[in-house]
């Protein structure tokens, strides 16, 4: 029987929770916390092994050199070095790892009631969900890789609310950048080609604006990009998509994946539509009682749910990224004080099996 009913850190009561993994784009992956985790947990061991390797064929048609071992071992690979390798490595990469992620936090009992997407996330959402299977996702995932390639610019990261960022461009004169997605009621994330990026940067400075551009070789969520849009969903076509086996939402399609959505025509949306994640969040959490995990290696997407969602409608922790999650295995740190901030999600946690698929 699956977990469905988990205490938040604040609730020490028995209401029912429904917990919700959170897929990441490609704009927060970092390597050093998957590697920490490894060495540390053995429930991410395993996951990592195991998704890691089950994607090594699909790796090796695209020239990507095996990564589950070099991972497992004593010199695991950087950020620097998955991005300096042959195209699509990052992508592969960061795909199996947030798998992983599902899969080990499902294998403790926290699988999930929903999964959603954000952006490149999409893909590893609708794995999670059985729709595709591991292999399958692995190249979606790299098929992408290779139509990012051709996808001119970059994209810089606004400490600013929408209608500010909208204002700022008009202000800029920038109509070759798009907003390519709304984090959170606060940060908003724009597209498009570089020279327009450094001239819209340096106005946001001289406004005490933040901005600070990811290191992503290339744009997305831009309408300019129908070209690589429709020859990625040409590319993936093939694949059959299964019926979901737990809702799937998506915050570039803009809430659940119906029975009868074209999911390979919203994943190439992904490069040409905007991410709008706070009302996607707000379905999510209708209803209150939701715990949100965020099956990634960082923590920008458990930010944004906190600066969302008020801490009544739902939790959100960043299992990898926070030292104090509960990883319940013989390899992790002390487990939490009974009184610390994630005593009752651990003590509330199920011990029977997840029903997830894997």
């Amino acid at each position: 029987m699956r977990n469905s009913f988990v205490a938040s850190e604040k609730d020490h009561d028995a209401s029912p929770r429904r917990i919700v993994h959170v897929f990441p784009g490609q704009g927060d992956f970092a390597v050093s916390p998957l590697v920490r985790a490894i060495r540390t947990h053995a429930a991410v061991r395993k996951s990592v092994a195991e998704v890691f390797r089950e994607t090594e064929d699909v790796g090796r048609q695209f020239g990507i050199a095996p990564l589950a071992g070099a991972l497992l071992g004593d010199s695991p690979p950087s950020g620097r070095d998955l991005a300096a390798a042959r195209v699509g490595t990052p992508q592969l990469a960061l795909f199996c790892s947030s798998v992983a992620v599902h899969r080990a936090l499902s294998a403790i009992g926290l699988a999930p009631d929903v999964v959603l997407g954000v952006s490149f996330g999409e893909i590893a959402a609708l794995t999670a969900a059985g729709v595709f299977e591991v292999a399958e996702g692995a190249r979606i995932a790299c098929l992408l890789a290779r139509q990012l390639v051709g996808c001119a610019g970059g994209m810089t990261l606004v400490g600013a609310a929408e209608w500010r960022t909208r204002a700022l461009l008009r202000e800029a004169n920038a109509p070759d950048l798009a907003a390519a997605c709304i984090n959170d009621p606060g940060e908003t994330l724009v597209s498009g080609p570089l020279g327009a990026l450094a001239a819209m940067e340096e106005r946001a400075r001289r406004q005490g604006i933040a901005v600070s551009r990811l290191r992503l070789p290339f744009s997305t969520h831009h309408p300019s990009l129908t070209g690589p849009a429709d020859a990625f969903e040409a590319s993936i076509r093939p694949l059959t998509a299964r019926p979901a086996r737990v809702p799937v939402f998506s915050a570039v399609h803009g809430g659940r994946y119906r029975p009868g959505d074209d999911v390979h025509r919203g994943l190439a949306n992904c490069l040409i539509r905007p991410v709008r994640l706070p009302e996607v969040l707000h379905q999510v959490a209708t209803g209150g009682g939701v715990l949100i995990l965020e099956a990634g290696t960082g923590c920008a997407l458990t930010r944004n749910v906190r600066h969302t969602l008020p801490p009544a409608a739902a939790g959100a922790h960043a299992p990898l990224a926070d030292p104090r999650f509960p990883w319940p295995d013989a390899h992790a740190p002390a487990a939490p004080s009974p009184n610390g901030p994630l005593s009752a999600l651990w003590s509330r946690r199920n011990d029977h099996a997840p029903a997830t698929p894997r």
